[in-house]
């Protein structure tokens, strides 16, 4: 027989009895009202049914009687279900409070990001969005839809073309795009280019002005190499002179190169530090101890914990520190001399300018002296000769 919801609710108990005597057991339990239902016998004589919690305390006299032993085999219903329930009152109630904690954090904006401004600062980005309800630890749902947010920013913004937001998560992206401004002309005075140094004319190319000079032609410095004047005697107008005009210059250089060189390199040993970190300061958790290298460099890596596209302020950086070796080199009279022109090279072609190029190098004079290297070159670059000289100097001389 099945237990009723009635039996359920007052708590059911099935138990195994053990005796020589079950079925005086039996009858007299159904003789003082007991229910006992669901009444078998096991193959080793054992006697299993269910009944009540009242009646389970009923049946303990009888059981004397008998010379019987009750063993207790399962519980359910309601008295048991609501134990169980206490039991686990607070783990049911920290789950709770859990989710609703991971609901009200889901629900802030806790960081918005700022891309694509140049002219408007951040603060008067964030200014404006603040103005419509848009700001760190604002409820997501109280926002206005973000299409209508890009137009309301867009207005108050009179720098911006554009603005795109967008939420992922915790975070808003506000992506600025500028009005584009043009930038103002330089007005320039009508001048001449002249050569900058004495050179050969390798290439002159002229947008406004007129040519004075030649490919080939040997000028001196402040020659005119393209007039800003046309005309004649008679009639003259001057122009802003415009152009390009490369030549080759000789540049002569002294050149000092040791032939003893420090070179660092790593030995391969190294330690490994862990710190935690928590809003901007670490504390050292592993890898005590003094650093046991004479020389060593030390490198840096920070992991950040992040919950969806939220970075929390807590995270752990790992140092490692490695140990290096200082070792000195000794380079012959040619590696010396080859060290030494190219460090000359690179630092000529820097202070030549753009598109200059190393066209010969004549070593003038060589000696080696005191674990060192003395060099006299003549480089030949071709670079630009251009320079400015305004007309109106001209036309006081």
């Amino acid at each position: 027989m099945n237990a009723s919801w009635l039996q359920w609710l007052r708590g059911i108990v099935t138990v195994c009895i053990r005796g020589e005597s079950l079925e005086l057991l039996v009858n007299r339990a159904l003789a003082s009202g007991l229910e006992l239902w669901s009444i078998r016998r096991t193959s080793s004589g054992e006697l299993i049914c269910d009944l009540t919690v009242n009646d389970f305390f009923r049946l303990r006299p009888l059981l004397r009687e008998t010379s019987s032993r009750v063993h207790v085999e399962s519980r359910r219903g309601l008295p048991f279900w609501l134990v169980k329930l206490e039991k686990r009152l607070f783990f049911g109630a920290g789950l709770l409070i859990f989710f609703i904690g991971m609901y009200i954090l889901s629900s802030l904006i806790w960081t918005i990001d700022i891309k694509g401004n140049d002219r408007l600062s951040e603060e008067q980005i964030l200014q404006a969005a603040k103005q419509e309800g848009l700001y760190p630890f604002q409820w997501s749902f109280r926002l206005e839809k973000s299409d209508v947010l890009s137009k309301k920013l867009t207005q108050k913004l009179p720098g911006a073309a554009w603005i795109g937001v967008e939420k992922q998560g915790t975070k808003i992206t506000i992506q600025v795009v500028e009005t584009t401004i043009p930038e103002k002309q330089e007005l320039l005075s009508p001048r001449h280019l002249v050569a900058s140094a004495d050179a050969v004319v390798t290439e002159i190319l002229a947008d406004t002005g007129r040519p004075v000079v030649k490919r080939n032609t040997k000028v001196k410095k402040g020659d005119v190499l393209i007039s800003g004047i046309y005309g004649d005697e008679a009639h003259t107008r001057t122009v802003v002179a415009k152009g390009i005009v490369k030549g080759l210059v000789w540049h002569e250089y002294m050149i000092v190169s040791p032939m003893q060189q420090k070179m660092k390199t790593y030995t391969g040993e190294s330690i490994t530090r862990w710190y935690g970190v928590a809003w901007g300061r670490a504390l050292r958790v592993s890898g005590f101890g003094k650093v046991p290298y004479d020389q060593f460099e030390t490198e840096r890596h920070l992991e950040q914990a992040s919950w969806r596209s939220l970075k929390l302020p807590l995270g752990r950086m790992k140092e490692t520190i490695r140990e290096v070796r200082v070792d000195e080199q000794t380079l012959t009279q040619q590696e010396a001399r080859e060290a030494g022109l190219l460090q000359a090279k690179a630092d000529l072609l820097t202070k030549a300018g753009a598109g200059s190029k190393i066209r010969a190098e004549n070593i003038l004079h060589e000696k080696a002296d005191n674990g060192k290297v003395y060099m006299k070159v003549l480089f030949e670059v071709e670079q630009s000769i251009v320079a400015e000289r305004p007309l109106v100097h001209i036309q006081g001389d």
